[in-house]
């Protein structure tokens, strides 16, 4: 088998729901990103990449038609570029990233684009057809932005409460309280503020073209525990056991991010050095609304194929969903919390559902790049309940 590496990484600032993207085509963000990574290779001749994969959430709007091969026609790569979208909701990026590698591992590619988006904002409300024409009663609008939508009436109750929900349920099940998801939760504004203050993300940010918006916009530098802990709860009343706010969980967001996958030959193609060797590959399932618990073993299976354990890992992307299901996974993992996300996460950055894989994959490559340290985990729950997970190994040491 081959290896698959890390090349580069590229995202967009991540706009807050009705913000400033929300004016902005996902297929446009799609194709800004895709013409930003292979711009930044000035050697690499752009005929030569033999896939695009790209995930997406939703489906149901402006990127449906298989938003990749229109994001790769509206970037004006060669029409020879082959182009697919996998859904894997909230995981479809990373799973991107595992598609591509794998087939870079089988031989079948030397170079391969991996990445995601999705426009909250622009998420349609859809009308289900009726059985029968001319219905005389009234019909509603759905909302595809997130979450359940058209539930199968066979799909066990339990299964589809709401993503809020499940959190609560969550977290009632593995004892974590509101104050320690608020903590999490301002330790992440903290974290990410500083990171963009200090230029970290400077070298993984394409700006979108006509858009004023300079760093991720849902970044509260000014969010305190004592306002977290004013918010409201919003999926169960506080006086019943709520806990979840808008505060500890990650915002609807917009934005798109890529990678560049490739072998050993793609050094040559690219005139680019990897960053990091794409050294195991996990999945989970679990029950439905246990969803947020799913990384824990998608994590185990993907440090057990790469050969280590957590003892050997320094670093840790783990993508915010809500800060109570990312606490039970760290407690899960009993891994230092200090090593995780600490250039700040969803909560704060934003969590456009179909980029935020390949967000965490390219920050973790670079983290490892920067640090030094040699093994690290980028991981990500899914609804409907599951989850991946993928181990890199530094190689630009």
């Amino acid at each position: 088998m081959n290896e698959a590496y890390v090349y580069d990484a590229v995202r967009t600032v991540f706009g807050r729901h009705g913000g400033a993207l929300a004016g902005t085509r996902p297929d446009d963000l799609a194709a800004h990103v895709l013409k930003a990574l292979v711009d930044r290779s000035t050697d690499l001749d752009p005929s030569r990449l033999d896939e695009v994969i790209l995930g997406n959430a939703n489906g149901a709007g402006e990127e449906n038609r298989n938003v990749a091969r229109m994001a790769v026609l509206l970037a004006q790569l060669p029409v020879e570029v082959p182009a697919t979208t996998v859904n894997r909701l909230c995981g479809s990026s990373l799973d991107a990233v595992i598609i591509g590698s794998r087939q870079i591992a089988t031989g079948e590619a030397d170079l391969v684009i991996a990445g995601g988006v999705e426009s909250m904002s622009r998420a349609p409300w859809v009308l289900p057809k009726t059985e029968k024409p001319y219905p005389a009663t009234d019909l509603t609008l759905t909302s595809t932005s997130m979450g359940w939508r058209l539930v199968n009436p066979a799909m066990p109750r339990r299964w589809t409460v709401t993503l809020g929900e499940a959190t609560e349920l969550l977290r009632e099940r593995h004892g974590i309280s509101r104050e320690r998801q608020d903590a999490f939760a301002q330790r992440s504004h903290r974290l990410a503020h500083q990171a963009w203050q200090s230029g970290w993300y400077d070298d993984l940010i394409v700006e979108v073209p006509g858009v004023e918006l300079a760093r991720d916009e849902s970044i509260r530098p000014d969010t305190t525990l004592d306002r977290l802990a004013a918010l409201v709860t919003v999926f169960r009343p506080a006086a019943n056991g709520g806990t979840v706010t808008a505060g500890n969980a990650s915002p609807l967001s917009d934005g798109a991010s890529a990678v560049l996958l490739g072998s050993e030959e793609a050094a040559a193609l690219t005139g680019r050095s990897p960053l990091a060797r794409i050294a195991g590959r996990g999945a989970s399932a679990l029950e439905p609304d246990h969803f947020g618990y799913a990384p824990v073993e998608a994590a185990r299976i993907a440090l057990r194929r790469a050969g280590i354990g957590w003892d050997d890992v320094s670093a840790v992307e783990l993508n915010e969903a809500f800060a109570a299901q990312s606490l039970a996974c760290l407690d899960a993992w009993h891994i230092d919390p200090e090593i995780v996300n600490t250039h700040g996460g969803a909560i704060a950055i934003g969590h456009p559902l179909g980029a935020s894989g390949t967000r965490i994959v390219g920050t973790l490559a670079r983290r490892l790049q920067r640090s030094g340290g040699r093994w690290g985990v980028a991981a990500i729950c899914v609804g409907v309940g599951q989850g991946l997970a993928v181990v890199l190994e530094n190689v630009t040491q």
